[in-house]
């Protein structure tokens, strides 16, 4: 009997949805340390908080960019080389922030992070477990990037901890020696998804009723990057400055990550809900969806000074913007041919990560303006409801397509 090639074995797809569930924690992980170690920095420097998120901006735009190009890479050759030099990047750049010494090197690593570790992570796997299935792609993916909420709470509860034991210097050196001896494991774990035998992967993917898409690739890229600019903004605000916004209420800084902690631990079960959703009523109405829970519930934060009540926030903001993300993830799979998807999930994931460092920076910027956070996250709403508002659109002419395409000639 001939052997089945091994990344042709049945329910491995399962298998990268692991394998991308513990990366995305690890990358997503420093990505919400960010405000974790804004105060300690601010203090040890005396680096202003706008200047500070700067740095988490520098990380954002750098995975950004990047992410294109590791896309592009990924649709040619495959993601499993791609994501052993991501996870080997991310250590060494968390090692490089422990020894640095000044503002430039603390936005060279920051963009080395993103550059050369995340945006070699997000978008290339994403990609490649959505292609592992066929039925329940919504829970696979939603399954796969619920990682990344977990990392952003374990990982600057682990930061705060170690800050507050010995300093941020043996806090990024441990957090860099663990990146390693956990990512590059797991990352050699990682196979391509196979494709249906004939196929050259430029078919468009079928819509409910069995027709197929009627937008481009590029027509797609383009409504779905508009969105996702400003509904990452909308998210990045919270994730960046919700434990300043409370410590600064007095409580005791361990407390104020318990926050964050709670909020991710929420928003991993909301990437899996999303998920599951998406697989329901559709993702891109799964999106509309969490998108205006995530904007009615963002412009409180400000406003909630009882804990109990800042803690239930917290949960319904996790949930409903992780739901988000899961589901923006989800439309390209539906709606863009696979030969194409790791590029065009980039390229949607790009303007997602322009509006979080844009989100992360305006929040810091303003503070620093007005001295606390209601036009932070007053802007963080008004995004919210620029996002709802192309959605709408976004189907209204999917629609109208649909509608055109079987009109007769």
């Amino acid at each position: 009997m001939t052997a089945v090639p091994f990344a042709f074995r049945p329910g491995y797809g399962w298998v990268m949805a692991g394998v991308t569930f513990t990366l995305t924690a690890l990358s997503f992980g420093i990505l919400g340390s960010a405000g974790i170690f804004l105060k300690p920095l601010a203090a040890d420097f005396g680096w202003s908080r706008g200047a500070l998120s700067l740095g988490y901006t520098a990380m954002t735009v750098a995975t950004a960019f990047s992410a294109v190009f590791w896309g592009t890479l990924a649709d040619r050759y495959g993601t499993r080389w791609i994501a052993l030099f991501g996870a080997c990047f991310m250590g060494i750049s968390l090692f490089l922030l422990s020894q640095m010494n000044s503002m430039w090197e603390f936005y060279l690593y920051y963009l080395m992070f993103g550059a050369l570790g995340q945006g070699a992570l997000s978008g290339p796997l994403f990609a490649n477990v959505g292609l592992w299935f066929s039925k329940n792609v919504g829970l696979a993916i939603g399954v796969a990037i619920s990682g990344g909420a977990v990392g952003q709470g374990v990982v600057p509860m682990a930061a705060r901890l170690l800050i507050s034991n010995y300093d941020w210097q043996t806090a990024y050196l441990v957090l860099g020696v663990c990146y390693l001896a956990i990512g590059i494991p797991i990352a050699l774990l990682v196979r391509n998804a196979p494709r249906p035998k004939g196929s050259d992967g430029s078919e468009r993917p079928l819509m409910r009723d069995g027709k197929p898409f009627p937008l481009s690739p590029a027509m797609v890229v383009a409504w779905m990057a508009s969105a996702v600019l400003f509904c990452c903004i909308t998210m990045s605000v919270a994730i960046v400055h919700i434990v300043p916004l409370i410590s600064d209420r007095g409580v005791a800084p361990e407390k104020a990550a318990s926050f964050l902690l709670v909020l991710m631990v929420a928003g991993a079960f909301g990437r899996i809900l999303g998920g599951k959703l998406a697989d329901k009523i559709g993702p891109l109405q799964s999106y509309l969806t969490m998108s205006v829970a995530q904007t009615a519930t963002v412009v409180f934060f400000p406003f909630v000074f009882n804990l109990p009540l800042m803690y239930a926030l917290a949960i319904a903001f996790g949930l409903f913007y992780s739901g988000v993300m899961a589901s923006f993830v989800i439309v390209p799979r539906f709606t863009i041919p696979p030969k194409y998807l790791a590029r065009s999930m980039a390229m949607v994931s790009m303007f997602g990560w322009f509006g979080m460092g844009i989100g992360g920076w305006q929040g810091g910027l303003m503070y620093d303006l007005t001295g606390n956070y209601i036009f932070s996250f007053a802007n963080a709403g008004i995004a919210g409801a620029i996002n709802v508002t192309i959605l709408l659109f976004f189907l209204a002419f999917i629609r109208r397509r649909s509608a055109a395409l079987l009109q007769p000639a």
